[in-house]
């Protein structure tokens, strides 16, 4: 049996071209005591890997070159050599971008799903990390309250689509900000923001000003620039910003030079409580958060939507749009049925 990954093949200057990724085939060992056998049916494409690629110091260490590429995949169980796992079994694993993954059954990588949540796909989008980081960014880092005003950047992808929907459930008025009408559309007729502004638009400060009249309590971030400057000035005495990412600046050249969501907040009169997140800060509550999740989407309160590529060979492509966001919905790889 045959298991295709792809390594880390250079460091990128600016976006990622075809030379940053090696395609490899290599054979499925034999599993030894307490291993397991996931053959992946699905592979997430997330902002954060682009960061991973950087040698620079992070929240995480970075990518080596020859490295399998970092990313969180779902599929089943092929082989099971241990208690903990059935052949069968479906699981999501944060072990890379490969067809297949031979793993010890206590890795902490690999998490058993629950398809009564979602299907195998949304466990790596909506039930999933991006579900998560939504969930904890807001409710953690964010805290919400009735009546307050909330405004989420890429408020059409995986993870600022669910902090709306959150948002509104908690009784915020939730402001979305994305690229194009189609989008926008979307998040407010389909997801039921207040309101969804377009920041490619001609008079989007002005517009994005209209649609806060009683300002801007919670500014979840995922953007960063333009986007950020935008938003700042609308902040509230006692806002939070719970920094999830800032793709904006991901394909700088030398992003340790990026006038960066810190520098753009720290500018303020009145500085915002503010911080990066990560949502393994909450890994022990983390099927809490997933059952949560999974119940609002079966009453309807939460719903979302998919951007599906085909075949591990066209990844690289689909990740190079997604950080240009021609993506719409949750970022997905399918690599079989």
């Amino acid at each position: 049996m045959k298991n295709t990954q792809v390594l880390f093949a250079k460091r990128p200057f600016g976006e990622p071209e075809d030379e940053c990724f090696n395609f490899v085939e290599t054979e499925v060992p034999e599993l030894g005591e307490n291993q397991i056998l996931i053959k992946v049916s699905w592979l997430s494409l997330d902002p954060y890997m682009r960061g991973r690629m950087n040698d620079v110091k992070s929240y995480t260490s970075a990518l080596e070159v020859g490295d399998v590429m970092t990313g969180e995949s779902s599929g089943f169980v092929l082989k099971s050599n241990s208690d903990k796992f059935a052949e069968g079994d479906t699981v999501a694993a944060h072990m890379g971008w490969q067809t297949h993954i031979v793993a010890n059954a206590d890795d902490p990588r690999i998490m058993k799903v629950n398809i009564d949540n979602g299907t195998l796909s949304a466990h790596l989008g909506v039930v999933g990390m991006p579900g998560r980081t939504a969930y904890f960014g807001l409710t953690e880092v964010g805290k919400p309250q009735p009546g307050e005003t909330l405004v989420v950047a890429a408020a059409s992808g995986a993870v600022g689509s669910a902090v709306g929907q959150i948002a509104k459930i908690k009784g915020l008025r939730a402001v979305g900000v994305a690229g194009g009408p189609e989008k926008c559309q979307y998040v407010v007729d389909e997801l039921g923001f207040d309101a969804c502004i377009d920041y490619k638009a001609e008079g989007f400060e002005q517009a994005l000003t209209k649609a806060c009249p009683d300002g801007v309590d919670i500014y979840f971030e995922n953007v960063g620039g333009a986007v950020t400057k935008a938003v700042a000035p609308l902040l509230n005495k006692g806002a939070r910003v719970p920094i999830c990412g800032y793709i904006s600046n991901y394909n700088d050249e030398d992003i340790t030079k990026a006038e960066t969501p810190f520098h753009i907040l720290k500018a303020l009169d009145s500085i915002p409580e503010h911080r990066f997140f990560v949502v393994t800060e909450w890994r022990d509550n983390w099927n809490e958060a997933t059952e949560i999740l999974g119940g609002w989407i079966k009453s309807g309160q939460l719903r979302y939507k998919e951007c599906v590529g085909e075949g591990l060979e066209n990844a690289p492509d689909l990740f190079r749009g997604m950080l240009k966001g021609k993506n719409f919905g949750k970022q997905l790889v399918k690599i079989i049925d």
